[in-house]
């Protein structure tokens, strides 16, 4: 339980408003860009809790300028809790204290300093706030805060003021901040415009990246579930108990990339602005009764409504609280064995169309693929989410993955063209974290595969921009972006193009083969194709195969440049997919585009076990191939309605009537028995939508890594901990080749081999060869005839592991491997 805030008497502090409102005209009549203006009152939107117990609040307001309005019809409403809230509880009912009070127009902001708030703390939920106003239709509207710190009912309920210095004093990884930071004198006002970057460390880069999602990541699906894991095997290694082979899968890397875990968007009945989490129930006079429940949102991550990003999903806080999304860093900055980085996954490309509803519509462009365009162009909405974005990483991140470069475009009309807005995301890079009066620049990622989405993309685009503009940064490399499919015959044989860019020009390219995009592109692969069937027996056991390859990840950690990343529910065997339980107007939709997720991840054995597929099984799909089957149906004919809910649910009732009508899906006939003849009787679109919902969920659910640990092969694991070891142990193999080095193939229409040697360039004697048999019939390998080397000096360091070393390795000199079969070769040390 959390402690209930003590009432106060909240009211402005006139005095002290007024001399945040001197320093706002001052910035004003400065000689500052505009730009330059709207950064620095950007460091004073929201509201801070500062040391002396007051509150600095301050909201971008440009909607109420073109209304005339009475001071009195725009306030700052507060809702501090009198009851005991229960973060951990479903659902329950509260009762808030309500104030309200007038803010201090200057321009196109409210300001104002404010007594009497409680701020929240890992004990106790704190005081809620958000302006409100009535329009020209006598309705009540809100106005919230798009940087918050908290935000524990959603994007939708309003923000809950954070006592944020405190968070950050009692932080554990404070040694690990101090020894990667330039110390900085106590903040004496906001942060400078002008910053001299020769002085300030940027994070090196890191050897092996783990990429996880937090809600599958863990058995709780929480910031707090993966810090009791981190913690639980950072503890065991201390004390050199050896670890399972699930525990394995989380070692071996210097970094941890989270998928985006910014406040997504909410599910919606209807497309309006009412909070699903924070729902109004009655009033008496000043005491508000509220209806809570706990967030419960489950999405990739990357569905964002931008407003909260500076916050943490709390749907992936299993208290509520910022605080677990703090411990969880620290434990990986204090791992036993040495610090492992964080890299936050940002989102400022795109924002769903619920961002209509939460955000000024100065700051979106117009609709694209995904929702939204954002208005990066203009001033105070570029300095915003900058803003936000340093808020964000102020949380202890050591670098940042800018998701969809690509999609920062604008439309320049100097030049009369669309431009890439190369100078925003190069500010993404160049934002300083300060944490303590510790000053960081952060390790960078860019995602960005300009010209996508021109046709051809994939061949066309060089994966480069960024590098040259930013030597220091990295960008997705060619083989890790999302068209990759690794479970089809020929695969690395079609790529060779790339392997070779990725070998002589790939040092600053993420690699690996597996992640959420490419493992999601897996599950939509057309079952008509060409797969590889030396990978498994079935579709699932060909996925996990593709993506947790012995050979490619071989090649990967034990001899290619770059910055190897691989996925945990890859790494794990677990199911993985595009889920989301938030669409009530897009969700059949979606769905129809992921029915190959039931062919390629899940088998009749995992279908028919009792905690799975719960919600599909209650609505009458007893069996996988049932299942199967009506989602073909209903992926065909969205497709042929243009993917139209009333249509497609007409099409669904014509073939389970009996009026002779033409049936569009045959195959409904066939499953219009025992416990599906309610479903599809009945059909309408609710029971569509209620399809789609419990589709997604049950998909989420099955996604859990923890549910698949005890099926591990510890050969394997123990394997790819092998390479990852062999990698941090030569950082010089991240660079290109160069020297003496030497890169190939063997290949015929039966099959692909790489095969190299490469040198450290400080230290001949640090040597290494590879042999990876990439796909295709078992070969014949001559390395001694390839390479001309004698092999009688070298020994194996590692083999994959159907690969005995006693066995078939006795002659180096020529040996067979099969599919997916690999070694690595190291010179045998000398007796001196």
């Amino acid at each position: 339980m959390i402690a209930t805030a003590t009432k106060a008497t909240v009211k402005l502090v006139e005095e002290a408003t007024r001399e945040l409102l001197l320093w706002v005209n001052e910035i004003e009549h400065s000689k500052l860009t505009i730009f330059e203006k709207a950064q620095k009152l950007a460091t004073k939107l929201g509201a801070y809790y500062r040391p002396d117990g007051l509150v600095e609040i301050g909201f971008w307001t440009p909607r109420l300028i073109a209304q005339v309005m009475r001071k009195s019809e725009i306030f700052l409403e507060v809702l501090t809790p009198v009851d005991e809230i229960d973060p951990r509880a479903e659902e329950q009912t509260i009762r808030f204290h309500r104030d309200r009070l007038n803010l201090m127009q200057e321009g196109e902001f409210h300001w104002g300093v404010i007594e009497g708030m409680i701020p929240g703390s890992r004990d106790r939920i704190g005081s809620f706030y958000w302006l409100r106003y009535v329009d020209q239709n006598d309705r009540m509207q809100a106005i919230r805060d798009p940087l918050p710190n908290s935000l524990p009912y959603g994007v939708f309920a309003p923000a809950e003021l954070y006592d944020m210095d405190g968070l950050q004093a009692s932080r554990t990884d404070m040694d690990y901040l101090q020894r990667t930071s330039a110390s900085v004198p106590p903040d004496s006002g906001s942060m400078p415009l002008t910053i001299d970057f020769s002085r300030i460390p940027r994070i090196r880069a890191p050897h092996n990246i783990l990429q996880l999602h937090i809600g599958t990541a863990s058995q709780e699906g929480t910031f707090e579930g993966l810090a009791q894991r981190i913690e639980e095997i950072s503890d065991k290694l201390a004390k050199n108990i050896p670890l399972n082979p699930a525990e394995e899968n989380y070692v071996g890397y210097d970094a941890v990339q989270f998928l985006p875990t910014e406040p997504t968007i909410e599910y919606r009945d209807e497309y309006s602005p009412e909070s699903e989490f924070f729902s109004f129930s009655s009033e008496d006079g000043d005491i508000i009764t509220i209806e809570l429940f706990k967030p419960n949102t489950q999405d990739w991550g990357y569905d964002v409504p931008i407003l909260g990003s500076s916050a943490t999903n709390p749907a992936i806080l299993g208290s509520l609280r910022p605080d677990e999304a703090i411990d969880a860093i620290c434990a990986l900055h204090n791992f036993s064995t040495g610090p492992i980085q964080v890299i936050y996954d940002l989102v400022y490309g795109h924002a769903d169309n619920q961002s209509e509803l939460l955000l000024p519509h100065q700051c979106l462009k117009g609709p694209n693929m995904y929702g939204q365009d954002l208005n990066h162009q203009s001033p105070v909405v570029r300095a915003i989410f900058l803003e936000m974005q340093r808020r964000k990483i102020n949380t202890g991140a050591d670098g940042i993955r800018v998701d969809g470069g690509q999609d920062f475009r604008f439309f320049n009309p100097l030049s009369g063209r669309v431009e890439y807005d190369d100078a925003y995301l190069l500010a993404m890079s160049d934002l300083v974290q300060e944490i303590n009066g510790c000053q960081r620049l952060l390790f960078t990622i860019f995602e960005d595969g300009r010209p996508w989405p021109q046709e051809g993309w994939e061949e066309i685009s060089t994966y480069r921009e960024l590098i040259e503009l930013k030597p220091d940064s990295y960008q997705w490399g060619p083989l890790i972006f999302a068209h990759n499919t690794p479970a089809l015959e020929g695969f690395w044989e079609r790529k060779w193009r790339r392997v070779c860019e990725v070998m002589y020009e790939g040092q600053n390219w993420i690699t690996g083969c597996a992640n959420h995009d490419t493992v999601r592109r897996g599950n939509q692969v057309d079952l008509d194709a060409k797969i590889n069937w030396n990978l498994g027996e079935n579709l699932p056991d060909v996925l996990r195969k593709a993506y947790d390859n012995p050979a490619a990840t071989l090649w990967v950690y034990g001899f290619s440049p770059g910055l190897p990343m691989d996925f945990i529910n890859a790494a794990m065997h677990a199911p993985w997919m595009f889920f989301r339980n938030t669409d009530e107007r897009y969700g059949v939709k979606v769905v129809s585009e992921e029915i190959g997720f039931l062919y390629w991840q899940v088998t009749p054995e995992l279908f028919k076990q009792a905690q799975n597929f719960l919600g599909l099984k209650s609505l009458g799909f007893k069996q996988l191939e049932e299942l199967r089957e009506f989602g073909i149906e209903l992926q065909q004919i969205m497709q042929a309605k243009d993917f139209s809910l009333s249509e497609t649910v007409n099409s669904i009732r014509t073939c389970m009537g009996n009026n002779g009508d033409v049936c569009e899906m045959p195959r409904l006939k066939s499953l219009n028995r025992s416990g599906m003849r309610r479903f599809l009787n009945k059909m309408d679109s609710d029971r569509l939508k209620s399809f789609a919902i419990s589709f997604m969920e049950d998909c989420y659910a099955l996604c859990n890594v923890s549910h698949y640990e005890n099926r591990l092969d510890s050969s394997q694991t123990r394997y790819n901990l092998h390479l990852r070891q062999f990698r941090l142990d030569r950082p010089w193999l991240r660079n290109n080749l160069s020297g003496t080095d030497r890169f190939n193939k063997v290949s015929n229409d039966y099959s692909t081999v790489f095969y190299g040697v490469r040198s450290n360039p400080e230290d001949e004697s640090d040597r290494v060869i590879m042999v990876a048999h990439m796909g295709g019939k078992p070969a014949t390998v001559q390395l001694k005839k390839w390479l001309h080397l004698d092999l009688s000096a070298w020994e194996v360091e590692i083999a994959s592991p159907q690969l005995q070393a006693g066995d078939s390795l006795t002659n180096l000199d020529e040996f067979e491997l099969q599919d997916s079969q690999g070694l690595l070769l190291t010179p045998i040390a000398s007796s001196d």
